[in-house]
Parts: structure tokens; sequence; C-alpha cells
């Protein structure tokens, strides 16, 4: 794990992470809004905030950030 991806991780909120947790089970914006009971909208808002936070482009990246932090147990997110 990268220190990069530790110290971002420490930016996000409790539901950002919630969110990039469903994310990294492969959920879709819609499932992640249904499991969340948000609207899609709210769901893509968080990414979107996610995106910024760690200075990621694209959705590949923003995979790999959530891939990697199902792998810190301090950060509550399951292992895929």
């Amino acid at each position: 794990m990268s220190p990069f991806a530790t110290d971002t991780l420490n930016l996000l909120s409790d539901r950002e992470l919630e969110v990039l947790g469903h994310l990294a089970e492969g959920h879709t914006y819609t499932s992640i809004a249904r499991r969340m009971n948000l609207s899609p909208h709210t769901v893509d808002t968080y990414l979107r905030r996610i995106r910024g936070k760690a200075g990621v482009s694209n959705r590949a990246h923003l995979m790999l950030l959530a891939l990697q932090a199902t792998r810190l147990p301090e950060f509550g997110l399951t292992q895929v």
C-alpha cells in the first residue's frame, strides 16, 4: 500500500469510504444508491468528491484506490 493511498483515504468521510467500498465490490452507481438509500446523483457527487480529494481523473484510478482501500483494515472496508 502506498503512503499516497493511505494519506488520501484519511481525507475521506465515513460515507465516502462506504461508497468507495461498494465500488470496490463491483456495484454500479445505481446499485450503490439503492444499498445506501441515496439517489444515484448523490452517489455520483460522493465519487466526484473522492476523485477530487484523491487527485484522480478517471474511474480506473478511482477503482485502483478502492481496491487498495479494501486491503487496509483501519478503513473498515471488506476484502473483495
